[in-house]
């Protein structure tokens, strides 16, 4: 059951600015909300702490809120009548509770432990229609959104699980870069390796192969399954390249 704190950094936004010129892939996200946002938004939320594998929200439950991750990495998936299929993985600054005619779309669940700010919808709305700033704020989060669904689109095209693979450790190194843009010196994959098999279409056993295969070809290794390093630049940038992100 997630438990209510009440001290905790303000609410923060991260995005990649779409009319910025320059590489949306290659430069970091930053925070989009002024101290007076942030404060607003603070002041109509509350403060939920989730521990691993802890639901958020369900998947046509009633839509009462939109949730924004101070820590922790949520995992958020559809349930078909043949199972459950991951969409996407949420980090610190983005935003969850997509919502159709009053009801969330998908499943939310904690992937690590996580903390996060839990935006009531009719209070959250008033504050919208006075501050079109935040408006555009909130717009320039969608596009992001609507990127890295596109992203997805594309690994999901790809016939090789070694180029999917590749493709979501760059999106993975990306997010992960500091705000000089600079890239760590490892991948964080807070995920487990089922969760990722999920995310891009594969069974285990081939996701484990194409780690395999990076590995003994030296492109990547892995210190253990949640810490990757890439050795080979040149040839990880030629299995991860793919066509733009833009639409």
């Amino acid at each position: 059951m997630a438990t209510e704190t009440k001290h905790l950094a303000r609410p923060a936004i991260h995005a990649v600015h779409p009319w910025v010129p320059g590489s949306p892939e290659r430069r970091p996200r930053h925070q989009l909300l002024s101290d007076d946002e942030r404060a607003q938004l603070a002041k109509i939320a509350s403060i939920l702490r989730f521990k691993k594998d802890e639901q958020i929200f369900v998947q046509g439950d009633k839509a009462d809120a939109v949730f924004n991750i101070v820590s922790g990495v949520v995992t958020v998936y559809r349930t078909l009548k043949n199972g459950d299929y991951i969409i996407s993985f949420l980090h610190p600054g983005d935003l969850l509770g997509l919502s159709e005619e009053g009801h969330y779309l998908n499943t939310a669940k904690a992937a690590t432990s996580v903390t996060v700010y839990k935006i009531p919808l009719p209070a959250f709305r008033r504050i919208l229609d006075t501050n079109a700033e935040l408006d555009v704020d909130f717009i320039i989060k969608l596009c992001e959104d609507l990127r890295e669904a596109q992203h997805h689109a594309l690994v999901l095209a790809q016939k090789k699980a070694a180029t999917r693979l590749a493709m979501f450790l760059e999106l993975q190194e990306h997010l992960q870069m500091t705000d000089s843009g600079k890239a760590a010196s490892e991948i964080y994959l807070p995920m487990d390796r089922s969760s990722i098999a999920s995310y891009l279409a594969l069974t285990p056993a081939a996701l484990s192969r194409a780690f395999r295969m990076l590995v003994s070809r030296q492109v990547i290794s892995c210190r253990d399954r949640h810490h990757v390093k890439i050795l080979d630049r040149e040839a990880f940038n030629r299995l991860a390249d793919a066509p733009s992100l833009g639409g």
